[in-house]
């Protein structure tokens, strides 16, 4: 069964700033981007935020910098991402919980933080998925993956790691954070390939991507878009994606499906909410751009970079799409026995 260890960040240390510099960095962030605004459009706000749950550098924090710059001079003069990382991303949920409901800040989330996230962690989730947020598009799906390095000998298939991991003691393995989606399928995995697994949380992806190749963990469960760097580069090995199909990018990549474990077999998704009793029209307004940009060539290419595709949606489609992944989680977590761990 798995069990989870939490990596405590180092302490870092900032310079010493003067009387009247002493602000945020995403509050000089916000006076840095009104300051350099350029000339607005008729009826325009001047600045928007979308706030990310997790660090620079992550799918989350890609994916988000892709659409707000391409809502620049359409939804606001000027579109900043906010990094707001801890808790498990939930940090960043709560302060659109408690953000003015005027357009003004957005959020950026992968599904896990909606959907999943509150039947793990019930009773310190300081939000109501549905009462607290409007949906208002889906950025993108993708698939998850799963990836091993040195510490397993460098397997090349499914079958493989657990042959290996049948003779360990314990293998320990990450994901973006404690509550994603990414951790909860390695608990699945390690209970449904015999594998005594434990979970080691992570504040974003890059710091477990270092682990992983250096030998400290025998697998690593997230977005493919995080494993890539690795794995391309030859320091790990993506053993499987939960596609349904295989990826045109990884075609020598086998799915969790055909090797033996179909029950692993969905993609997940970005999205753009709004806090409760934005104006309808507002919400309308940002899912418009939300449409127009995914239709675009480029933003399409951007996404195909990233192993993900674009997936449009209206408002109705897309709390449609929460409601189901919540049922879903639901349903999955009660059957697994698992115990929240807050």
């Amino acid at each position: 069964m798995a069990k989870a260890v939490v990596v405590t960040p180092r302490p870092f240390l900032l310079a010493s700033l003067e009387t009247e510099e002493r602000m945020s960095i995403p509050r000089r962030a916000l006076v840095l981007a009104t300051l350099a605004a350029p000339a607005l459009a008729q009826g325009q706000r001047p600045l928007a935020r979308m706030l990310v749950g997790f660090p620079a550098g992550g799918s989350a924090d890609i994916v988000a910098r892709l659409v707000a710059e391409r809502l620049r001079g359409a939804y606001a003069a000027n579109v900043i991402v906010e990094n707001r990382p801890g808790a498990s991303g939930r940090l960043a949920v709560e302060a659109l919980k408690t953000a003015e409901p005027d357009g003004n800040t957005m959020l950026m989330t992968a599904s896990s933080m909606l959907s999943l996230l509150p039947h793990i962690y019930p009773t310190s989730t300081r939000y109501d998925s549905f009462a607290d947020f409007v949906p208002v598009c889906s950025a993108g799906d993708f698939p998850l993956g799963m990836a091993a390095g040195p510490r397993a000998g460098m397997p090349g298939t499914l079958a493989e790691f657990i042959q290996w991991g049948r003779g360990q003691a314990e293998i320990g393995y990450s994901s973006p954070s404690a509550g994603t989606t990414p951790h909860f399928l390695g608990i699945q995995f390690a209970r449904a390939a015999g594998l005594n697994m434990t979970h080691v949380s992570y504040r974003g992806s890059a710091p477990a991507m270092q682990d992983l190749i250096g030998g400290t963990l025998g697998a690593s469960f997230h977005p493919v878009i995080d494993l890539v760097g690795a794995t391309d580069a030859g320091r790990a090995r993506l053993l499987a994606i939960t596609s349904p199909a295989r990826e045109v990018r990884y075609p020598q990549v086998g799915t969790f499906a055909e090797q033996g474990f179909p029950q692993f077999s969905s993609r997940e998704w970005f999205g753009v909410f709004l806090p409760a009793r934005t104006p309808g029209e507002v919400v309308a307004a940002l899912n418009q751009q939300m449409q127009r940009l995914s239709a675009t060539a480029d933003y399409t290419a951007a996404l195909a970079r990233l192993v993900m595709q674009p997936r449009a949606t209206g408002t109705a489609e897309f709390a449609a799409m929460l409601r189901a992944d919540w049922d879903r989680w639901a349903r999955v977590v009660q059957e697994s026995g698992f115990k929240p761990e807050d």
